[in-house]
């Protein structure tokens, strides 16, 4: 069973708010548009879209701190 758009959209919200718990903002992140009207029975695709160096650094810091308290 594929995923439906909303849960797409609803897992886009959730890293949203989970990146900007840490101060990344990512503009472009959203919905794959395309996946979401092929018919291939793949499911829709987040795209996480362009950043800027500060903001890769950010997103870089975030992810260590991460993986140093599993």
């Amino acid at each position: 069973m594929n995923p439906h758009p909303h849960d797409a959209a609803t897992t886009v919200d959730q890293l949203r708010t989970a990146l900007a718990a840490h101060g990344v903002t990512l503009p472009s992140l959203g919905i794959e548009l395309s996946s979401l009207a092929a018919h291939y029975g793949t499911p829709p695709l987040i795209a996480l879209g362009n950043c800027n160096m500060a903001t890769a650094r950010l997103l870089t810091e975030a992810l260590r701190r991460a993986a140093t308290t599993r």
